[in-house]
């Protein structure tokens, strides 16, 4: 069906091929379930590209510019959506919209799961989704307008989440997967009584990914841990990658009909890290369940981690033939409420690698970008996804509009000279970002600080910044202008948001 909509005194062209028509809705329309395509009229515009999960890459692209996307075919299996990726046309996950810089931003996005997808070009922004037929809301007007229109039509079908992290101490950016218990005692130890509200053990704890047990560098095993963070006064917080399993692991030899199969009966491989490809679960089956169940027990109620951090959990929607014919997102999203129900109201779940419709309600905060290297750019590698401060803070800076929803974690922020080839003005602009999202992490060991360092650290965890967004990527920290500009494209055109 055919028809003219208005959205703020403009006319667009509406065509639909879902049952009623649009409603006037807070801040814009609803339009049918289905397949909708919005002839935009705005010629060359920018278009905003939202990723599939966590590490995918967000941002504006003039539509006359090569798409934004993640080139290297096996990092896109980990960091995106390689079903419908496309080389040579703009798309996007869940929402889009398009600036044709007069200060208004067209927006159409998703108000329901079944993996939506967006595709635009000069003519037309349409959208569709995989499976089933959901609502779209367009709205049209300044950009922060239109974005905060959308999020209230998000947390009003799917939820949101007001809980807070607060300051947290990770041990990933210190020793990555060579974590102790010895070690991280010594850290817990000299902790004490600074600014820190959590202390997140990250990987190299587990015995292999897929078998939650720790490994032989943690003899006094993980509530031994758990209770010294707890004693020193900090919530205790522990990495897990409950969707995935690599092939070695115990539970890949042992229990092979858990994992995910594709159409010829072949076990998914849904994406690279460690060295080796890494196995999906196939979350609808029962004996999964039991197995998340049983896990988020132990670790929780046994052991006394009251923060987890859930990582690769894009793997839960990966595609393939799942034994109930469930929907992919759907089977996500119920595996993450599973998880949700056995740990308790009062345990804050992080999301890495998710994604954001399916993840809503549920999960308390998501991270926003690729993980922050102590470098800011890498020049063996153009990839948006890879890890590195810049990706990290260009895609928290266009994921910034969600923070109704959930906490966006922009990932740490560094003090230390020790290992960082980070720039003052770098390490400023990440210092700054998190303040913005009121998501502060730190992984220096005090250990490794100087005195100096320890006094920088220690006054920027207990400011509370006064925040107000002046334009696209200008912001007032406590009145002093913080422009990102120059770290998203130094020939970036920054619109003003009105």
């Amino acid at each position: 069906m055919a028809l003219l909509i208005e959205l703020a005194g403009h006319t667009f062209a509406l065509e639909h091929d879902g049952p009623g028509s649009p409603q006037a809705a807070d801040g814009g329309l609803v339009l049918p379930p289905g397949r909708v395509a919005l002839l935009h009229g705005l010629g060359d515009a920018l278009f905003y590209r939202h990723g599939h999960n966590s590490w995918s890459p967000c941002g504006w692209r003039r539509l006359s510019e090569a798409p934004l996307r993640i080139a290297n075919p096996q990092r896109r299996l980990t960091a995106d959506d390689t079903v419908w990726d496309d080389p040579a046309r703009h798309h996007s996950s869940a929402v889009a919209a398009l600036d044709a810089g007069d200060g208004n931003v067209l927006l159409l996005g998703a108000l329901g799961l079944g993996v939506p997808r967006l595709a635009a070009d000069r003519d037309t922004i349409s959208g569709w989704y995989e499976t089933g037929a959901h609502p779209w809301f367009a709205a049209y007007g300044p950009e922060d307008e239109v974005f905060a229109a959308y999020t209230r039509q998000l947390a009003q079908r799917l939820g949101s989440s007001g809980r807070r992290a607060g300051n947290v101490w990770c041990s990933w950016y210190a020793y990555y997967e060579t974590i102790t218990e010895q070690q991280l005692a010594k850290d817990v130890d000299d902790l004490r009584g600074l600014p820190f509200d959590v202390v997140q053990v990250d990987d190299g704890w587990e015995r292999l990914v897929g078998d939650w047990q720790p490994n032989h560098k943690f003899p006094s095993g993980m509530k031994a841990l758990a209770d010294r963070i707890t004693d020193a006064g900090m919530t205790a917080g522990l990495w897990l990658a409950p969707f995935i399993a690599l092939p070695g692991s115990e539970l890949a030899r042992e229990r092979p009909e858990m994992l995910l199969r594709d159409s010829r009966g072949e076990l998914v491989i849904a994406g690279n890290n460690w060295g080796s490809g890494y196995h999906a679960l196939d979350l609808s089956r029962p004996a999964t369940r039991e197995y998340l169940t049983e896990l988020t027990h132990r670790v929780v109620h046994e052991w006394g981690f009251k923060y987890l951090k859930l990582d690769f959990v894009n793997a839960g929607a990966a595609p393939g033939v799942r034994a109930d014919g469930g929907e992919r997102e759907q089977s996500y999203r119920d595996a993450l409420a599973l998880i949700r129900e056995v740990a308790g109201d009062d345990v804050y779940l992080l999301g890495s690698g998710a994604m954001l419709l399916p993840s809503l309600g549920i999960l308390d905060g998501l991270r926003s970008g690729p993980d922050v290297a102590p470098m800011w750019q890498n020049y063996a590698s153009d990839d948006p996804s890879d890890a590195m401060a810049r990706n990290a803070v260009v895609n928290t800076l266009h994921r910034l509009w969600q923070q109704p929803l959930a906490e966006v974690d922009p990932d740490v922020i560094y003090f230390r000279s020790r290992l960082n080839l980070l720039t003052e003005q770098q390490l400023e602009w990440l210092r700054d970002l998190a303040d913005i999202c009121r998501f502060r992490a730190v992984s220096d060991p005090p250990s490794w600080l100087s005195a100096t360092e320890l006094d920088d650290m220690t006054g920027y965890l207990a400011a509370r910044p006064d925040i107000r967004q002046l334009g696209r990527y200008e912001y007032a920290v406590d009145g002093r202008r913080v422009d990102f500009a120059p770290a998203v494209t130094p020939a970036a055109q920054a619109y003003p948001i009105s």
